[in-house]
């Protein structure tokens, strides 16, 4: 199966498209949302970025453990992925403490600001079908089954993962890296999306720095949706070093 796939976010790392169409073909194939239990797993590190407007071909490829992901622009690979189903019933996910409300007043993002065990929200978000009509026009995704089933596409889903990050701190130039995502219910127009995260690390690797976060995604403040392992660079090396 092969999907050419348009980057609209401000700045898209490598592996986003591959993480945003593994959910899309799920959604199409086991209808009612994003499978309870499915995941996606971050692709290759070191690939090539992709940035805002580029064109993306994203192939997957049916194997035992799931779906095996390419993601190629301009001739080169981008991003490779996994994405799967387990045999095995899903454990609820523990519970994550509440966060405070994103700071009127943001500071800048720090190792201080992002130290590990900060405990970080976003401003709540009503799913409206405007927003889902918004997401999908902006993708150009052609699946239907979105707005004719009421619901969520899971790329607004996977971005509260940034916005557990910018809501709370102001962010220079920076790099969505990757992310985990453990599906455990659909979520749908009409309901209020919010998150409980914490940071686990912050941290210098090859001159960036580095910070992960455990991220809840709950509807309406109680059903949780997903959970997500994010990881983002705050601090290029560019900017560190300057």
């Amino acid at each position: 199966m092969t999907m050419r796939w348009h980057a609209a976010s401000a700045l898209v790392a490598a592996w986003s498209p591959a993480a945003m169409f593994t959910l899309t073909w799920r959604i199409s194939r086991w209808r009612g949302g994003a499978a309870p239990g499915s995941s996606a797993v971050p692709p290759s590190a070191g690939l090539k970025p992709v940035y805002d407007g580029d064109i993306v071909t994203v192939t997957a490829v049916e194997v035992a453990e799931g779906l095996d992901i390419r993601v190629e622009s301009h001739g080169e690979i981008c991003a490779t992925g996994r994405a799967s189903l387990p045999d095995y019933a899903q454990p609820k996910p523990e519970h994550f403490a509440e966060p405070p409300l994103p700071p009127s007043d943001r500071p800048p993002a720090s190792e201080t600001t992002l130290a590990a065990g900060t405990l970080l929200g976003i401003r709540p978000l009503p799913i409206t079908r405007e927003l889902v009509e918004q997401c999908i026009a902006d993708l150009r995704e052609t699946e239907t089954l979105y707005l004719k089933e009421g619901l969520v596409h899971p790329v607004i889903i996977g971005r509260t993962g940034n916005w557990a990050l910018n809501h709370n701190v102001v962010l220079g130039p920076w790099m969505h890296v990757g992310s985990k995502l453990q599906h455990y219910a659909a979520a749908r127009i009409g309901d209020e999306l919010s998150v409980r995260a914490r940071v686990t690390a912050n941290y210098e690797h090859k001159g960036h720095r580095f910070v992960d976060a455990d991220v809840l995604v709950l509807a309406n403040r109680a059903t949780p949706i997903a959970r997500i392992a994010h990881t983002a660079i705050w601090l290029p090396r560019q900017l560190a070093a300057a």
